[in-house]
């Protein structure tokens, strides 16, 4: 009887919390757990592939001698035959088939296999892989294939450590950048410990006047800050931020495989390009992520709310370089994004190739998605001065004069938050109106609405416009709140919303539908027409009597044990 409980775990954690059990009975044991609890797929998954590693080393590989193909059906025998590798076993199996039931199905298929043998021998013994630009493979080539320039990725090698780029924003270091040092800290010690390594936290600063965050980004986790300051990079630009960034991951490094960057020496490195690097998912954050991966030859997963790192099992081809084998890949960055249905999330690797290995492993993190640290100054930390020389030519747009926009409304730090979405569509004035109202009967309160009030069709009367505008979104491309109290009227639960308010303390939900999914997170949930809810819960506030009126609205704790307050 294990004492491990799944539920105690968000799906994020659970992959490192599992890594070290290796009994398949205790593994199938939290497995029913998860299937008698929160019956999680993500966490389901999980633990189905830790106990798969295990149940796989324990079986012995199929023996051709033993095999009855009388008794066997066809698929039978196509699974057995993914475990036997010797051809002269497989010409025996063919042959005892011809002189037995002579099935065709069965036959294609141990010849299939044989041939598959056959060419991974043939594959294997073949002179190294032709990496050639395709140009050169094929001169006579006419396509426009041959005029974009040939990627050369690194084979082989040496990569270390977490970067973080640390953006700033009005000369203030902005909180997602603190939020992803205090995550990468987090990852970095653990890693540390799992793999016996001592790999470091990176944080980089670009832009002007930006040393005097180096202390803030140690006292928040790093170990090691570059920087890179010069008047030209007060504003942030493509171009030149993504070769700057660029030229401090890869200097130093000189790898006969792939790249070669060995222009000048750097002490305080010794690999070819960062492990993991992290970006902030701001606009400008997203758009040097995706150019800074590009340039340095490898992928990335966007908009991030999860990380960890640990092993997995794949039995994609095109990362194992067999058919029908699974390999297992150490020390992946596991990123956690919601995914584009809107009510899942998907987990993205970046994996390696046989022939090409895909480094940094890099994400762009939502903001909100990770709570600040508290900065600790006694911690030390390196500092090192990126001097590389700044082309001319990266500096193409200057700007000569610029307004700067209303900030608009802040919904953070705010006790009350009174949402609504779609549901109030039937009419729009009224639904806000009816918000409005609510929030009116409390000392701090703000009134925010989801992507579809912002992006929907809806005709709103002048005196409420105000509240429909972009400033309010709340959600994974909006503001993040956590207040002591989040009425969602309208809302169905999508994942991009549920990013923006699920650390609320209290979330009470109104709905129509018994079976909307904001109701899986909801301390509280209100069966019920909002244009009659809501009226009903603003004059109980008036009268002093909100859980009574929540009580007789048909309202219910949303999860067990709760109680109706």
């Amino acid at each position: 009887m294990t004492d491990f409980d799944p539920g105690d775990y968000e799906i994020a954690e659970l992959g490192p919390a599992i890594k070290d059990i290796d009994d398949v009975a205790e593994l199938e044991e939290i497995l029913q757990k998860e299937h008698r609890g929160e019956n999680r797929a993500g966490a389901i998954a999980l633990i189905e592939s830790r106990i798969e590693k295990f149940s796989e080393d324990d079986e012995e590989p199929a023996d051709a001698d033993s095999l009855d193909l009388s008794g066997m059906s066809a698929a039978d025998v196509g699974n057995a035959l993914q475990d036997i590798d010797d051809i002269s076993d497989l010409e025996s199996l063919l042959e005892r088939e011809e002189s037995g039931e002579d099935r065709g199905s069965v036959k294609r298929l141990i010849q299939n296999r044989i041939d598959s043998v056959q060419g991974s021998d043939e594959e294997a013994a073949e002179a190294e892989i032709d990496e050639r630009p395709p140009e050169e493979r094929h001169p006579n080539l006419d396509h426009p294939t041959r005029d974009k320039r040939h990627v050369r990725a690194l084979r082989g090698g040496v990569y270390r450590d977490m970067w973080v780029y640390c953006e700033t924003q009005v000369g203030e270091l902005i909180d997602v950048s603190k939020e992803m040092l205090g995550k990468a800290r987090q990852l970095m010690d653990q890693y540390n410990d799992d793999y016996d390594e001592q790999e470091r936290v990176v944080a980089v600063l670009i832009g002007d006047d930006v040393s005097k965050h180096v202390e803030d980004v140690v006292e928040y986790g790093a170990d090691v800050v570059v920087v890179r300051e010069d008047d030209r990079l007060g504003r942030f630009q493509h171009k030149a931020y993504t070769e700057v960034f660029c030229d401090m991951a890869r200097a130093g490094a000189s790898h006969d495989g792939g790249e070669v960057h060995g222009g000048r020496d750097e002490d305080w490195r010794d690999y070819d390009k960062p492990r993991y690097v992290l970006f902030p998912a701001t606009n400008n954050g997203r758009d040097l992520s995706a150019l800074v991966q590009g340039e340095l030859d490898s992928g990335l997963a966007s908009d991030c709310s999860g990380l960890y790192i640990t092993e997995e099992v794949i039995s994609n081809p095109v990362k194992t370089g067999v058919a029908g084998e699974k390999k297992e890949f150490e020390r992946i960055l596991h990123m956690k994004r919601p995914d584009f249905s809107g009510f899942e999330y998907s987990t993205i690797l970046c994996i390696d190739n046989p022939t090409r290995e895909f480094h940094p492993q890099g994400a762009s993190v939502i903001p909100g998605s990770f709570d600040i640290p508290d900065p600790d100054p006694a911690r030390e930390g390196l500092v090192v001065e990126h001097d590389a020389p700044l082309d001319d030519d990266w500096f193409t747009v200057t700007v000569t004069d610029y307004d700067q926009l209303d900030e608009g409304i802040d919904l953070t730090g705010h006790d009350v938050i009174v949402a609504v979405g779609r549901g109030i569509g039937d009419d729009p004035t009224r639904g806000i109106e009816l918000a409005q109202e609510l929030a009116g009967q409390f000392d701090d309160a703000e009134i925010g609405v989801t992507r579809g009030i912002v992006t929907g069709s809806y005709q709103f009367d002048g005196h409420v416009e105000q509240y429909t505008h972009e400033d309010r979104q709340i959600g994974e491309t909006g503001q993040i709140v956590a207040p002591k109290l989040y009425i969602a009227a309208g809302i169905s639960g999508a994942v991009q919303h549920k990013v923006g308010m699920d650390e609320s303390d209290t979330i009470v939900s109104i709905n129509t539908d018994p079976n909307a999914r904001i109701r899986d997170f909801s301390d509280y949930f209100i069966e019920g027409d909002l244009f009659e809810v809501l009226p009903r819960l603003t004059e109980a506030l008036k009268e002093g009597q909100l859980g009574e009126a929540i009580a007789s609205d048909g309202g219910d704790t949303a999860n067990e044990g709760g109680d109706t307050r």
